[in-house]
This record gives structure tokens, C-alpha cells and sequence, in this order.
């Protein structure tokens, strides 16, 4: 693997970031980590969308300019992200100068080859969708069903997108790649969606939206948000439509845009349509994760249950995001919905990263230091009956990271962390010392080693911090790629002194997890 591309969808800034947000730039800082081990050239894009009506209106309620709330919110999210340790390539902002003028670029582009056109229409406008809706979308009431709100009846004289003239090739190519759209049984919905398809508005009047990119042969037109926000994917990496730089030949094609099912038609149907317009390959995979929702409920500001990123990690006094990180990632299986309660967080963290993971480390490394002084001798090595279990585990992993399964391939690294678990219960090594059998001992937690080895790779995309503090106890190389791992990676010598042992993540309902009390 040459190079792996993966993006975010870019978060609208009309608002502060929420463990919705959260979620997704989990998942994708967690498939990126994974990739940095089975390729060295990983390119990983986020950001915000800054242009449309909704910050012009949330700007004007504020008494600010809609560059001010833009530049406030987009702060709010590069903060967040921080503090959950999201390691990307590169921020993109939609109000960026070189973003603009390519956007501009590539509508123009579109419009002297016929694929744009200007239209007089009238429609149902949701603010919150950015888009417009068709009446058999709506609730029983008239509602967006999404936003729950009355759609506004918009007659404006706009530039329109022929969709329509892509819908054939749209639909050959997602029966032709089962893969495009994942998890693949969102593919029908995609389908079911081109059936009905029309062409779509790519701009907006500038007596209705000011906030927007200008089209450049019409001072009277906003580019409209969609051919704005999505363009992004292909801005960040200098796409132009005259001479593409490197960093674009590089890169594109997008290996997998990571998004919500919300937006899932503009990615999947949009998106392609215009690429295809601009003669340019599609992405590889669309994978449309579900929503998070707290305590069963869908988060609302009505109900107050909108949580923000960090809450989480303040409210527990956790030192590092790993813990957060873990449990987001593991709460829903590829594609579903998952949620979010501070029960069921502490439940998982302390029993897969305290009590299975983290002590199985500790009392194996405290018990080479009390039967060897922390030293592993030559005899110590040989076969390990936990070799195959382990070393296909790898493997399984890497199958379900090629498939979206982020969930899936945590729970394959816990049940390897029990299975060495069961290792250390069914031999003893504590009996064996008692009987004086010390080779045979010495030979069991030596073996249990090499495997937290394999797991503390394999758990790194989770929880970095807590495999970079195993990885100093374990004296190993966290830089190993995975096709290298093997099931013998501890180096026969003094391994770690006591004072050296340290526990990798505290129970979060320890007194010790405390700051307060640590200090």
C-alpha cells in the first residue's frame, strides 16, 4: 500500500462541537493510526464548512460578522480535536483563499461545459438539511424529517446541476462496486434515492444568502453550499482544473470519506455526479457511520442532553482521551447507531482497559520482577502456545479495518487480551514459582509478554497514550508495522526494574484516578 487517504466530513460551524462530532473524528483518527502501520504515507483531512445561511443568521443573532463566528467555532472544533489527541494532516477551512478561488474555478468550469445551467425554480428549503426538499421527503406534517421543522417555499432564479444526465452511470457504477457505499446494505437506499433524482440548485440568490462564494460571471449568485462544502475533499490536496499539483496526483483518489448517514446522499449520488463532470476518478469507499445517541434518547438541546467533546474527560478527571476514544469506537457495530451513558462507559473502560488489559500487564511484569528481578533468561524462549492465536488475530483486525468494522476489531483485540488472560489462570505461574519450577514459570509470563506486545500494536489506533506507556514498560518498538509483528518481540535481559511498573489506565471509579488524590 503506496498511500492511504482518508477524510472527515467538514463540521458546520453555526454551532460548538458535540459528541456527534466527536464520534466520527474518532473513528477516522482510528482507521488513519491503523493505516500508519501498514503503509508510511498517510494523508488525513478534516475541518469546517464556514459558508450558507445558517451562519449568516446565527452571526446576525450574535451581533458579529459571519467571518467572526467562522473564525470563534472553527477555534472551538481544532480545540476539541486536540484534546482528543486527533492527529490529521490538515485542517481545511471553507473560507480559506485557495479553497475560494478553486471553487470558483470549478463551477465556472462547469457551466462553460453545459453541466450547470440557470433556472427560475420553486421549492422547499430546509436550512437545516442545506438543501431542498421534495414534498414526499416530509413527515406526515410537513416536517423535515431529520430536523422536525416546516421547510420555507423558496422561488429564486439559480444555477442547476445536471444530475440527471449522471443518473444512469451513477447507478451502473454503485451495482458495479458493492464496495463504494458502506456498509453496503445503505446502498439501496442510494438507489432507491437515484430512481427519482432531478437536477439540483448549485447556487443561491445573493439577495437571499450573502455569506457564499461568489460565482465569478454573476455578482448576483452565492455558490450554493454543496458544490462548495464537498469540493473540499479535492482543495485540500491543490486540485486544480488547469494543472493539478503533485500532492493531488498523489492522493486522489480518496481511499474513504468518512461521513454520517445524514449526508449520505450528498456523498454518494452529488458528490460522484460532479467528480464525474470534472473527468476525475471517485472516491473509494463512502462509509457512512450511524449517530450516537445519549442515554437511548437522540441528543437535543430541547431535552439538554447535547454533550461536548471533553465533558466526558473532565467529568471523569481522565488524563488522556484513550479511554473516551476506546469506548466511542466500540459503541456501535459499522454503519448502526450506538450511545453514549457514563454507566456503561465506566463498565467497559474499567473491565477491558483496568481489569483485563492494564492488570494483566502489571501482575505479569510485577511477577518477573519478584521471581527474576524484571530479567528475561535465555531458557525463557521457545514455543508459544499463544503464537497462532495472536498472530492471526493481526489478521483479523486488518480484515475488519478493511471492511469499515472499527467496533468489530476492538472487541477481536479484547478477546485476545482474554485469552492470554485464561493463559496466565490455566498455568499458574505463581504455583510454578511455588514448586520451584522456574524455567517453567519464567517460560509462561515471558510468553504472555510477547503477546502484549501484539496487543499493544493492535490497540494503539484506540488508545495511543496507553500503548505508548506499555510500549516503555515492554521495551518495544511501536513504529513495528503490522506484517512485521511476530510472537517473539521481548529482547532476553533485564526487561524493567520495580519502581519502573506503573499501571497503563486507572480504574475510573479509583480514588487513585483522581488528580486531586494523586497529587
Amino acid at each position: 500500500m503506496e498511500k492511504y487517504y482518508i477524510t472527515t466530513a467538514i463540521d458546520y460551524v453555526n454551532g460548538a462541537p458535540h459528541i456527534g462530532h466527536a464520534y466520527e473524528k474518532i473513528l477516522t483518527d482510528i482507521i488513519a493510526r491503523h493505516y500508519t502501520q501498514r503503509c508510511d504515507d498517510v494523508y488525513f483531512l478534516t475541518g469546517t464548512d464556514e459558508h450558507g445561511i445558517k451562519i449568516q443568521k446565527t452571526a446576525a443573532a450574535q451581533g458579529i460578522t459571519p467571518k467572526e463566528l467562522c473564525d470563534m467555532n472553527s477555534q472551538k472544533f481544532k480545540s476539541a480535536w486536540k484534546a482528543l489527541d486527533i492527529d490529521y494532516t490538515k485542517f481545511i477551512r471553507t473560507t480559506d483563499e485557495d479553497h475560494e478561488k478553486i471553487v470558483q474555478k470549478i463551477f465556472d468550469k462547469l457551466l462553460k461545459q453545459g453541466d450547470i445551467y440557470k433556472h427560475s425554480y420553486e421549492g422547499l428549503y430546509c436550512q437545516g438539511c442545506e438543501c431542498f426538499l421534495n414534498p414526499k421527503d416530509l413527515t406526515e406534517d410537513g416536517l423535515c424529517p431529520d430536523h422536525l421543522k416546516k421547510p420555507e417555499v423558496v422561488k429564486e432564479e439559480n444555477y442547476f446541476f445536471r444530475l440527471t444526465k449522471y443518473k444512469d452511470t451513477l447507478i451502473k457504477y454503485i451495482k458495479e462496486h458493492p464496495g463504494f457505499i458502506v456498509p453496503e446494505f445503505r446502498a439501496n437506499e442510494v438507489l432507491n434515492q437515484l430512481e427519482d433524482i432531478q437536477d439540483i440548485s448549485v447556487s443561491r440568490a445573493k439577495s437571499n444568502v450573502q455569506w457564499g462564494i461568489d460565482v465569478l460571471s454573476d455578482s448576483e449568485q452565492s455558490i450554493y453550499v454543496w458544490i462548495d462544502a464537498l469540493s473540499n475533499y479535492i482543495t485540500a490536496l491543490g486540485f486544480d482544473t488547469e494543472t493539478p499539483c503533485e500532492t493531488f496526483k498523489k492522493y486522489w483518489p480518496a481511499d474513504v470519506h468518512v461521513i454520517g448517514k445524514d449526508i449520505l446522499k450528498f456523498h454518494s449520488i452529488y458528490w460522484p455526479a460532479f467528480l464525474m463532470a470534472l473527468n476525475l476518478p471517485l472516491p473509494k469507499h463512502i462509509f457512512a457511520h450511524g449517530w450516537i445517541t445519549i442515554d437511548e434518547s437522540k441528543m437535543s438541546k430541547s431535552l439538554g442532553n447535547v454533550i461536548s467533546p471533553t465533558s466526558v474527560l473532565e467529568s471523569f478527571n481522565l488524563e488522556y482521551p484513550d479511554a473516551f476514544r476506546y469506548y466511542m469506537a466500540s459503541s456501535a457495530p459499522c454503519g448502526r447507531d450506538g450511545n453514549y451513558s457514563d454507566d456503561d462507559f465506566k463498565e467497559k473502560v474499567n473491565a477491558h482497559l483496568a481489569n483485563s488489559m492494564g492488570n494483566l500487564l502489571n501482575r505479569t511484569l510485577s511477577m518477573l520482577v519478584k521471581y527474576f528481578d524484571g530479567e528475561v533468561k535465555p531458557e525463557f524462549k521457545g514455543e508459544n502456545p499463544l503464537a497462532k492465536k495472536a498472530l492471526g488475530s493481526v489478521q483479523i483486525v486488518k480484515n475488519h479495518f478493511d471492511n469499515f468494522e472499527i467496533a468489530e476489531a476492538s472487541l477481536e483485540i479484547i478477546s485476545l487480551v482474554d485469552a492470554a488472560n485464561k493463559y496466565v489462570q490455566d498455568n499458574a505461574p505463581w504455583t510454578l514459582a511455588k514448586e520451584g519450577k522456574m524455567t517453567e514459570c519464567g517460560q509462561v509470563l515471558t510468553n504472555v509478554l510477547d503477546i502484549m506486545c501484539i496487543i499493544c500494536a493492535l490497540i494503539y489506533p484506540y488508545c495511543p497514550n496507553i500503548a505508548a506507556d506499555m510500549t516503555r514498560q515492554l521495551s518495544f518498538n511501536l513504529k513495528t508495522k503490522l506484517d512485521d509483528l511476530t510472537a517473539d518481540n521481548i529482547k532476553c535481559g533485564k526487561l524493567i526494574s520495580k519502581e519502573d511498573i506503573k499501571p497503563v489506565f486507572l480504574r475510573v471509579d479509583s480514588e487513585l484516578a483522581d488528580k486531586s488524590v494523586k497529587k
